[in-house]
């Protein structure tokens, strides 16, 4: 996040390693997105979260371990959301025709702008959607 820019707004969660997860992530999602009257957005910002709990899910978080999600409503009319894990590797955007690994692809059509940051141990996942004026 941007020294420079706090957020006006910010909710985190953290999730254990279990399919219930990406569910509840979205539940928390919507919560945040209607008290924050960002609701012309909701479905873009529903998709990518679900694409970026189970990528967390399924690739960053080892046994044992969960995954935190970060929701920040910046001042410049940015919403941003963060899925934090542990796991190794960096994950991208694949070829459209396997059979897994479009969830990215999907963010990147979707959002505004998307990323990934480091951590010890893991990384940071995010994705942004301008919702301001």
């Amino acid at each position: 996040m941007n020294e420079t820019n706090p957020p006006s707004a910010q909710r985190e969660r953290f999730y254990r390693r279990e399919r219930r997860s990406v569910p509840a992530a979205r539940q928390f999602v919507r919560e945040a997105v209607i008290d924050w009257a960002l609701c012309d957005r909701m479905d873009d910002v529903l998709l990518c979260v679900s694409e970026l709990a189970t990528n967390a899910l399924v690739h960053g978080v080892p046994p044992g371990r969960g995954y935190r999600l970060q929701l920040l409503l910046l001042a410049d009319g940015v919403f941003r959301i963060e899925v934090h894990d542990s796991g190794d590797g960096r994950p991208g955007v694949r070829e459209p025709c396997g059979e897994s690994g479009r969830g990215l692809m999907l963010v990147a059509a979707l959002a505004d702008k998307w990323g990934v940051g480091r951590r010890d141990p893991g990384k940071v996942v995010w994705c942004e959607f301008v919702v301001g004026g």
